[in-house]
């Protein structure tokens, strides 16, 4: 069985933000994607958006230069005004033709 090294790149974000993040994605190359509901404590206790509503988790298997994109969108356009997490690693995966030939910004 051959595996594929991508990146997965998971973003922790507002519920409110759901629709726009997923849109930036797709222009910034994400393929496919994976929604959730999430809740969770961080080092400044429950956030304070629970009080507005949930916080969701959006996972994309991406290659490298996507997802150094999607990273760098984040950090610019969220992370002033949103409470927004993201991180990437390294992930292998089965199917690899997949995400081999990924297009890069689409815009």
């Amino acid at each position: 069985m051959e595996l594929t090294t991508v990146k997965l790149v998971t973003i922790i974000a507002e519920a409110v933000l759901e629709e726009r993040l997923l849109h930036d994605l797709r222009l910034l190359g994400a393929r496919g994607y994976t929604v959730g509901t999430v809740r969770g404590e961080g080092t400044r206790g429950i956030h304070a958006s629970e009080w507005e509503g949930k916080s969701l988790r959006i996972e994309t298997l991406v290659n490298a230069e996507v997802a150094e994109k999607i990273l760098q969108h984040l950090a610019t356009v969220y992370f002033p005004h949103f409470a927004v997490i993201a991180y990437a690693m390294d992930v292998q995966v089965v199917r690899g033709a997949k995400f081999r030939g990924e297009g890069g910004d689409r815009r």
